[in-house]
């Protein structure tokens, strides 16, 4: 399917995923237009549709030529909505991989952040080898860490993150397998459906 000018990457029951293109400029910079939207997140709002711009062409399209992962653009498959972005995101400093996510208010609370960061796990072990995948979540955002936890992510311990206490997830391409498989070695009983 193609019908935003590039290649849909993989999908799940309710989603379509592909990369961040310049014509997605404007859904960008409203996505970071909402406080709610970014009450967690430590980002400030675009000052114009040329920052937002230049995020994607210098931060997200920067993560897909330099490691061939990122942020994906999140499709619905109803009505091809551009819902947020959801993906993986190499993190030098740190010298990790992590999940991250961001809607749009209106589409929160339906299941759509799960559901994509399970496709992105399911995408980034499957397809792209990787052997491990982290997940962070400020303490007092439990709505992201339980959103973590329902994608099959296991807590790990609590740290600072950029200034702020969060809980530290892991998932490993081992755990992920032994979860597919309902093997009983796995560290949780999460249902993957």
């Amino acid at each position: 399917m193609t019908d935003f000018g590039q290649a849909i990457l993989f999908e799940s029951p309710r989603l379509l995923f592909r990369e961040v293109i310049e014509e997605d400029v404007e859904s960008i910079f409203l996505l970071n237009e909402d406080p709610q939207v970014l009450l967690y997140t430590g980002d400030a709002p675009f000052d114009n549709h040329e920052a937002a711009l230049d995020c994607i062409q210098n931060n997200i399209q920067f993560q897909y030529r330099e490691y061939g992962l990122g942020r994906w653009a999140v499709i619905q498959k109803s009505d091809l909505a551009f819902l947020g972005w959801c993906g993986l995101k190499y993190r030098p400093e740190r010298e990790t991989i992590d999940l991250g996510y961001r809607f749009f208010k209106k589409y929160w609370g339906k299941g759509f952040a799960t559901e994509a960061s399970k496709a992105c796990l399911q995408f980034g072990f499957e397809k792209l080898n990787l052997e491990k995948i982290i997940g962070t979540a400020r303490i007092d955002n439990p709505a992201s860490w339980k959103v973590l936890e329902k994608a099959g992510m296991i807590y790990d311990f609590e740290d600072d993150l950029e200034g702020f206490p969060a809980k530290w997830y892991t998932l490993t391409k081992e755990m992920w397998q032994n979860m597919l498989h309902g093997s009983k070695k796995s560290a949780s009983n999460h249902d993957l459906d």
